[in-house]
């Protein structure tokens, strides 16, 4: 699978630190220490930020190598994360409507096709309670770049894609951290509650 292809070696976006848009969201207080699920948690950088700030954190991706490390590396700095293989886009099969208090997204909702980011929205919308909080992280369409992948997003996109479940706090210019230009690659951050 091309996931675990990727995770073989060290992708661009596979820090030894949680991406520092969501390490703000922990320091301002907009992520408490509540039930939290990292969507696309990769190796799990941002999961164990969540879980080290106090949060009952659970991380899923697609990708088995990544969870394996992810869970090694849980292990290995005494923080307790629960981490799953599993697809964003069927989490229905995973958890029940309403078991998280918090979902992050660094990185994943940029790589949805048009026709996945309906299904997408509606799972995260399940996976939360009434009034829970939805934070995503990615590449904005402000990012210049010869390559089509990742894709860049317009406000316009998260809005239309997110609106009909979500009421959207704000969408904000913000910076995606990645191996090759740490800090500098231009991203959207959107805080959103479902409604």
């Amino acid at each position: 699978m091309f996931w675990d292809e990727v995770y073989k070696g060290t992708p661009p976006w596979d820090l030894d630190h949680p991406q520092p848009a969501f390490q703000g969201l922990v320091q301002s207080g907009e992520i408490n220490p509540e039930r939290a699920l990292d969507i696309g948690c990769g190796r799990g950088e941002n999961a164990i930020m969540l879980a080290m700030s106090g949060c009952d954190a659970m991380g899923i991706d697609l990708a088995e190598d990544a969870i394996s490390d992810a869970k090694a590396k849980a292990t290995e700095r005494h923080v307790k994360v629960n981490f799953a293989v599993g697809n964003v886009l069927q989490m229905d099969r995973l958890f029940e409507e309403g078991e998280f208090d918090v979902v992050i997204d660094s990185g994943l909702f940029h790589v949805m096709t048009d026709e996945e980011r309906p299904v997408f929205a509606w799972q995260v919308h399940r996976v939360l309670k009434d009034g829970g909080k939805y934070f995503m992280l990615c590449f904005s369409d402000k990012e210049p770049g010869e390559y089509e992948l990742p894709r860049r997003v317009s406000k316009a996109e998260i809005e239309s894609t997110f609106s009909p479940l979500f009421n959207i706090i704000y969408i904000k210019d913000a910076a995606f951290d990645s191996l090759l230009s740490p800090g500098i690659r231009k991203a959207y951050l959107l805080s959103a509650t479902r409604s």
